[in-house]
């Protein structure tokens, strides 16, 4: 269906491993999966004193390798028919168990879980003495009618207002590089005095570490790292896992390879902190006979620890991010920084052996990041999408109706994608009005994924694929 397609019995004879084998992967959403993960959590009692620390270089922080990312905080359903609320009880628990085993950074955005996870991120760390944790948040004015100074310090004083702090301990321009590259990057920072205003609060001592997010328009970037000198970056977050190492522009030619990215932040000395460990879920939910591979060399850990090892083995990475909506998730991912145990040389080339494969998957390049959200005709973009991609790992996007398995790749397809995305939320909605591609951190022409993943369902549901 794409340029990457790969003849599934040729992809297995290069693995040299039967389709049959499955691997474990923690997906958040499926039961079968979060079974194994609390089979596996009765096993190992988690240690509360060996998590892994860095200290930046800037300010002297000690901080915890595992760091909580608050993008995806877990819902409930509301008191209106259709509405879902952050659970605030669930996310406390969270909170709190992350703590008692040594996390002390937790990242935010007035951007997350629509415009909430900042405010029950604040309830839930205020529990808690203010130096026992370090609060990141950001500049997220990315609507034009916020780029002004005033609507954009609006944003940073409300920022403090949620969190119930006087201080924010790591500071981001929020995604530089999206949208129009260099021009919306000098207008929302710039041109208004913003990017000024926030170096002065700094030196007031509101803010104590100052640096930017990464997506995109990879100008931005270098020329923010041009004028270190002037800005003195204390930190910058840069999307960084095994796939996206040498294949980010491969898989989507506006990604920069985090080869790249961490380079240029090594060679000045600035500490990374890495967002998108998994790629949305993706490194967790790998090929299934990839995860095989995986879980031959390691029976008794997580698809996902790979991707968390790898991230953290490389020495100048501050704090590895991680959205973390169950407690499934923050216990596998404490397991593997509870202490990190650095990949060797040899793991990791086996890990861009594993890339090299993963690459020829046709999958669509969602991060689940839900920036795209909300659809004013209620699609559910990023589970369409997600949905896909889980079909093309598991073999169940059959080429044509006389592939050996079509029978039972077209039955997994349809009935997984009525079970995942109500009829009405689902891609033959989609009118193209494009509200949505401006948006995606990925660059993703959504319509057209949209209409073609439509057209793929039809040719299944009429059998003339």
């Amino acid at each position: 269906m794409e340029k990457h397609d790969i003849n599934r019995r040729e992809f297995l004879k290069r693995l040299g491993i039967g389709a049959g084998v499955t691997g474990l992967t923690l997906t958040g959403c499926d039961s079968a999966s979060k079974k194994v993960a609390a089979q596996q959590s009765a096993l190992q009692e988690i240690p509360t004193d060996k998590m892994t620390y860095r200290v930046n270089p800037k300010t002297g922080d000690k901080v915890s390798i595992l760091g909580y990312g608050c993008m995806r905080w877990p819902t409930m359903p509301g008191e209106k028919e259709g509405e879902e609320v952050l659970d605030q009880e669930t996310i406390n628990r969270l909170v709190d168990t992350a703590i008692a085993h040594g996390v002390n950074y937790f990242d935010t955005s007035p951007a997350y879980c629509k415009g909430l996870s900042e405010r029950a991120t604040g309830i839930a760390l205020a529990r808690h003495p203010r130096a026992s944790y370090y609060i990141a948040t950001k500049m997220s004015n990315f609507a034009p009618q916020t780029w002004s100074r005033e609507a954009s310090i609006g944003i940073y004083r409300n920022s403090l207002k949620e969190l119930q702090t006087d201080y924010i301990d790591y500071m981001l321009l929020h995604a530089i590089g999206m949208g129009n590259g260099m021009e919306e990057f000098k207008a929302r920072f710039i041109d208004n005095g913003i990017l000024d205003f926030l170096v002065a609060e700094r030196e007031a001592g509101r803010i104590k570490n100052l640096g930017f997010s990464y997506h995109g328009d990879i100008a931005v970037f270098d020329w923010a790292l041009a004028n270190h000198d002037k800005y003195k970056w204390d930190f910058v977050q840069i999307q960084l896992n095994y796939l996206d190492w040498k294949h980010a522009r491969e898989l989507n030619p506006r990604n920069t390879d985090g080869e790249y990215l961490y380079g240029e932040l090594q060679k000045r000395g600035i500490p990374a902190v890495i967002m998108e460990p998994l790629l949305g879920g993706r490194l967790s939910n790998v090929p299934d006979h990839i995860a095989a591979q995986l879980k031959q060399r390691e029976p008794e850990k997580s698809v996902a620890s790979w991707a968390f090892r790898y991230a953290g083995s490389h020495p100048d990475v501050l704090t590895v991010l991680s959205g973390m909506t169950y407690m499934e998730h923050l216990e596998d991912n404490l397991r593997s920084y509870c202490p990190l145990v650095p990949l060797t040389e040899e793991e990791t080339d086996f890990l861009y052996e594993m890339a090299d494969l993963m690459v020829q998957y046709p999958t669509v390049a969602c991060n689940n990041c839900k920036y795209c959200m909300p659809c004013p005709y209620g699609i559910d973009i990023p589970a369409i999408l997600l949905h896909y991609n889980k079909c093309v790992n598991q073999g169940n996007v059959a080429e044509n109706a006389q592939s050996p398995n079509y029978a039972k790749a077209r039955r997994a397809f349809l009935i997984g994608y009525d079970r995942s995305v109500p009829k009405l939320r689902q891609a033959n909605h989609c009118i193209g009005c494009n509200q949505c591609s401006p948006h995606c951190p990925q660059s993703i022409n959504i319509p057209k994924e949209l209409h073609r993943i439509d057209n793929y369902v039809e040719s299944l549901k009429q059998g003339t694929v």
